[in-house]
């Protein structure tokens, strides 16, 4: 949707080919957030353990189903290599840019008449039971303030004291004020109702069957039903990314990382975004609900439900605000989205050198919606010719490990 709107801003003629209905996936169920706070690649020190440690339990925070498989096999190596403090270093900068960046645009659009969608800007509080939890904070804290981030640690009677109405059991929490939270449904309706009044044409329920080349030149895209001849190919697929390029000999180390949602329609008196740190569960209060989101689960493409997830979720939520009750309903009700993984952490944003008119973007993990307007904007750039706004190389998607 971003790189539809910026490239129908740039004055492309500008089509979607969309294999779903357009109002479900990971862009609806996510947890809203705008996160210059989140300066940490998914590859950094202790996740492969974390990972090994987890792995047999299904109600985990971080859970990868044991199955054999080569790719999964091959981005698991690459993990591996990049989870290491040497990259961690690196990829901050990189992230914090396009996650500043992005969260301009994001306000940038939300001043936009014609676009009418929830935004605010409250911060996030990184909230903590544990001294561990804390002092591993800490670190990405003097990091995100040596980036000129502003962040403040608080206890429990100044967290209680911003947010009077919802009771927190924690050891305290550290506030990053740079963040912003959104109701993703909502701009999501916005922003196709606006790129239709601007002549984008999108077809739902279209899924690309061929992409047929000449050379190194791709030449159109087939659906079921209808080929589309083009100019230019942008593959925004989340993680389908990676089945679409193989019909073209491409291959992309890419992994599915299924999330899950509860929604809480009742008044919960949270007024301002959190993660639980121990737990890795997201906390948003959404336009009319507030949403709870979390886990990390490596099995494939697939929406299957695991109940022990949401209860997990669930028994979260209790545990660090006593006074929520999350309903059997909201329960019930949960959905799950799928996140594209790169190995290391940062999204695929660039051409491919097979096909000289390919664009791929993809790979954003945990940081989709956030890096959303930017990574569009890039794309309208790279088809321009336009000199970026951010240094490519180290997004591109034949990158090594």
């Amino acid at each position: 949707m971003c790189t539809a709107y910026h490239l129908s801003k740039a004055g492309h003629q500008v089509t979607i080919l969309d294999q779903s209905d357009g109002q479900t996936g990971a862009s609806f169920v996510n947890a809203g957030y705008l996160t210059p706070s989140h300066i940490m690649p998914f590859a950094a020190p202790g996740m492969v353990s974390l990972g090994l440690k987890y792995m047999l339990s299904s109600s985990s925070p971080f859970y990868v189903k044991p199955r054999l498989n080569a790719d999964l096999f091959r981005w698991a190596w690459n993990f591996y290599k990049s989870s290491n403090s040497v990259h961690v270093k690196k990829a901050m900068p990189i992230i914090e840019k396009l996650n500043t960046a992005s969260s301009v645009l994001y306000h940038e659009l939300h001043s936009n008449r014609n676009l009418n969608f929830h935004l605010e800007k409250k911060g996030l509080l990184m909230a903590y039971q544990t001294q561990k939890a804390k002092d591993h904070e800490q670190e990405v804290v003097l990091a995100a303030q040596a980036m000129g981030l502003r962040v403040t640690s608080l206890n429990p009677e100044e967290v209680l004291k911003l947010q009077p109405e919802a009771d927190m059991d924690i050891l305290g929490a550290f506030h990053y004020h740079c963040d912003s939270h959104s109701t993703p449904h909502e701009f999501m309706v916005a922003m196709k109702s606006y790129l239709l009044k601007q002549g984008v044409v999108i077809h739902n329920h279209s899924q690309v069957l061929n992409i047929n080349t000449t050379g190194s030149v791709i030449t159109s895209v087939e659906t079921e039903i209808e080929q589309f001849r083009l100019d230019d190919l942008v593959v925004a697929s989340g993680v389908w990314t990676k089945t679409l390029l193989k019909k073209i000999g491409i291959g992309l180390s890419l992994e599915a990382g299924k999330g899950y949602r509860i929604n809480v329609n009742e008044p919960t008196g949270i007024s301002v975004p959190a993660i639980l740190m121990e737990a890795k569960v997201a906390v948003t209060p959404m336009k009319y609900f507030t949403r709870f989101a979390g886990t990390m689960e490596l099995s494939g493409i697939n929406t299957m439900i695991r109940k022990e997830r949401v209860e997990a979720i669930a028994r979260a939520a209790k545990r660090y605000y006593p006074s929520v009750e999350i309903p059997t309903n909201s329960k019930r009700e949960a959905v799950s989205g799928m996140r594209p993984l790169s190995p290391d952490g940062l999204p695929y944003i660039g051409r491919m050198d097979q096909y000289s008119n390919l664009v791929v973007a993809t790979g954003h993990g945990m940081m989709g919606w956030s890096l959303g307007p930017i990574t569009g904007l890039l794309c309208q750039q790279i088809i321009d010719g336009v000199n970026p706004d951010i240094d490519l190389a180290p997004l591109s998607p034949q990158r090594r490990f």
